[in-house]
């Protein structure tokens, strides 16, 4: 479609202009681009810098959300109004993907012109103000919702990662378990059918204790000492008649059994030997695969425990905290991410810290930010340095790496609503500008970075007064 010749009177339909005269709408006709877009064609890309002020005369612009490569709507701008004012005068990134929602003509004001208009004419500069409350307060709610939806999501993957190593463990352990009962229920028929005197059987009840005992006080031998035990151990086996006895021999090795003690079995059971050293082994390795369940389900119970903690749940909203327990819970939260790289986690902590009066749950999303950040800075391999320490009336958290630093045109925006490093669609951004509100709006505090090659520092200064009132 050809661009007309754009007047007044087109301008003159929407409301940001009610208060303006003819004379100084002209400046606004004069600084203005007459548009038209197809259906579907991209007017504005989401964290990209401002193309300026958007007068829709007629049709409708789709603003939407990109999350991970999908499109989410947001808002709808239906002819005649206007968009774009707020990035021109905040210079924040266009907060979402602009798109022509059928046909659309419009202005376009360029960023520069726009400022200056509208800063120039006081009743649009108002109307514009009047929006920025409301439309930030959206757009910073829905931001926030993002990130705590992004934080749930590394805290549940990170939970299910770590939650899985000893469910498995525990669940092999169950099964294989099984089979060992079966050999211990099945042993009293075999020592029965064998003809094993009361005596004797008092002498095998004593072996299996024995056998029991050495191997709750035993230490772990190395992989070549193990290895031999084994064979000799085995050796002895088949010298005694047990055609199997390879199946005995790593449990009864490894409780530190020999030859001698296996002859002490033979003399008690005759007849029944296999029985007796089968009956013994399923002990022992029943013992340690119980052994394994408890280690399993205490570890369970400790990553719950700590999901809970890194919650505050089954708490109030502002709680006393210990800051070193909400790092470490933190830290375990994070694990996943940390388990599979070289990363050095170094922590230099003043226990004698006061704790603080605080909203717990809303300071461990400062510390995942920050340590999540810190491990995406170092990649595979680095050192993190976890600091505390009090100064003054203040309680002072460092979080430092040793990674390539942020470059200085990027220091000063990493506080910045919506920055980040990463491609569009991503990612929601770095956290920081919602980790520095948590800090100083909900908790007066203050946040900083310091960088340089080879070293960044956040460093977190929280009252120890009870500011959250």
């Amino acid at each position: 479609m050809a661009a007309g010749v754009l007047t007044v009177a087109d301008l003159r339909s929407i409301d940001l202009f009610d208060e303006l005269d003819d004379e100084q709408l002209a400046r606004w006709v004069a600084a203005g681009e007459e548009r038209h877009l197809a259906s579907g064609e991209t007017l504005e890309r989401a964290g990209q810098g401002s193309a300026g002020l958007h007068l829709i005369l007629e049709g409708t612009i789709q603003m939407m959300s990109v999350e991970d490569g999908r499109l989410e709507p947001l808002a709808r701008h239906v002819a005649p109004t206007w968009m774009g004012a707020i990035p021109v005068l905040t210079e924040m990134p266009v907060p979402g993907l602009m798109r022509a929602d059928g046909d659309v003509r419009l202005v376009t004001i360029d960023v520069d012109d726009a400022y200056e208009l509208i800063v120039g004419h006081r009743p649009v500069f108002r109307r514009v103000m009047a929006q920025i409350r409301p439309v930030m307060s959206r757009i910073t709610q829905r931001e926030q919702n993002r990130e705590r939806l992004a934080s749930l999501g590394t805290m549940a993957a990170g939970l299910a990662h770590e939650l899985n190593n000893p469910a498995a463990a525990a669940r092999r352990s169950a099964s294989a378990m099984c089979e060992e009962l079966a050999i211990l229920s099945s042993t009293i028929g075999h020592f029965v059918a064998a003809g094993v005197s009361r005596d004797d059987a008092e002498q095998l009840v004593a072996l299996q204790r024995e056998a029991l005992d050495a191997a709750a006080d035993r230490t772990a031998l190395s992989a070549l000492d193990a290895a031999d035990a084994e064979d000799e151990l085995r050796d002895a086996l088949e010298d005694a008649g047990l055609a199997d006895g390879w199946k005995y021999a790593e449990a009864l090795a490894g409780a530190g059994l020999d030859a001698a003690w296996l002859a002490r079995v033979q003399a008690a059971a005759d007849g029944a030997t296999e029985a007796a050293v089968a009956w013994v082994a399923a002990s022992l390795t029943a013992s340690g695969l119980a052994a394994q369940i408890v280690d399993s389900t205490e570890r369970m119970s400790q990553l719950v425990g700590a999901v809970k903690s890194y919650a505050y749940m089954d708490q109030g909203d502002v709680v006393e905290v210990d800051v070193h327990e909400g790092l470490e819970t933190t830290l375990v939260v994070l694990g996943h991410k940390l388990k599979h790289t070289r990363i050095e986690v170094v922590r230099e902590y003043d226990r004698d810290l006061p704790h603080l009066i605080a909203r717990g749950g809303e300071l461990n999303q400062v510390w995942t930010n920050l340590l999540d950040n810190a491990i995406g800075a170092l990649g595979e391999t680095g050192t993190i340095t976890i600091s505390t320490r009090q100064e003054g009336d203040c309680a002072v958290v460092d979080v430092a790496d040793d990674g390539p630093g942020i470059p200085p045109e990027v220091l000063d925006r990493v506080f910045d609503p919506f920055f980040t490093t990463k491609g569009v669609g991503e990612g929601t951004g770095l956290g920081l500008d919602t980790a520095r509100r948590i800090v100083q709006e909900r908790h007066r505090g203050s946040l900083s970075v310091a960088s340089e090659p080879g070293r960044t520092v956040f460093s977190v200064w929280l009252p120890l007064a009870d500011t959250t009132r």
